[in-house]
């Protein structure tokens, strides 16, 4: 049993072990003694918060998404046009690439929003395999159908806000975000397989040209 006074920690340092195992080998190659020796704990640690590899894995991909919804609010301000929100928004959830391979996975709050971090190939790896093993487990599908519910919802009110305030011209908000976050997850399968535009550029720029669209036509 861990130290008292010292769970909160523990317990993030399992699922950034997990999550960065799962980057290195895979869902089935993750094991809990695997994450037991990324996170410098016993397996008895692990097993302690996390009662077996399905619990473990199930967990670790809500903080993954959770973590973009956190830094998405933590960056945008009242005072923001709703441009400047999508803005933000796309930043996160549609990065673009830098090279960032000597940070490390930290999905935790408790040393502050600001010092959570990704690095981008861990994004991309984590990505399809949480989305490749959800398509088969009713479990994960749930944990993406509440997360991007959640997603959707902050979407759509962002587009609602460049509506009243004549920013945006779209007729019906929860298409537009439905569209938009669909045009996510379709470029960011394209992105880890390194299926490039024509043009060679970095394929986020559709997404900009799509919400360039919409604040032009007001």
């Amino acid at each position: 049993m861990p130290k008292l006074g010292m769970e909160p920690k523990r317990r993030a340092d399992v699922i950034n072990a997990t999550l960065t195992c799962i980057s290195n080998h895979g869902i089935d190659g993750m094991t809990l003694d695997k994450v037991a020796e990324y996170a410098d704990c016993s397996k008895g640690v692990v097993t302690y918060y996390f009662k077996n590899k399905d619990n473990l894995t199930s967990e670790a991909f809500q903080a993954f998404l959770a973590y973009y919804g956190l830094k998405i609010e933590s960056d945008i301000e009242n005072t923001m046009t709703a441009k400047e929100m999508m803005d933000v928004t796309l930043t996160h959830i549609l990065p673009p690439y830098v090279d960032d391979k000597e940070k490390r996975i930290n999905v935790s709050q408790l040393d502050g929003i600001a010092n959570m971090y990704i690095p981008h190939e861990d994004q991309a790896r984590l990505f399809v395999q949480f989305f490749s093993k959800a398509a088969l487990d009713p479990n994960l599908q749930e944990v993406v159908a509440n997360s991007y519910t959640r997603d959707l919802q902050g979407i759509t009110k962002i587009f609602d806000y460049g509506k009243q305030t004549g920013l945006m011209s779209v007729e019906d908000s929860q298409s537009a975000a439905y569209g938009l976050m669909a045009m996510v997850v379709g470029l960011s399968f394209f992105r880890v397989a390194s299926v490039q535009p024509a043009n060679g550029e970095d394929n986020r720029y559709i997404c900009e040209a799509y919400v360039r669209q919409i604040t032009n036509r007001r």
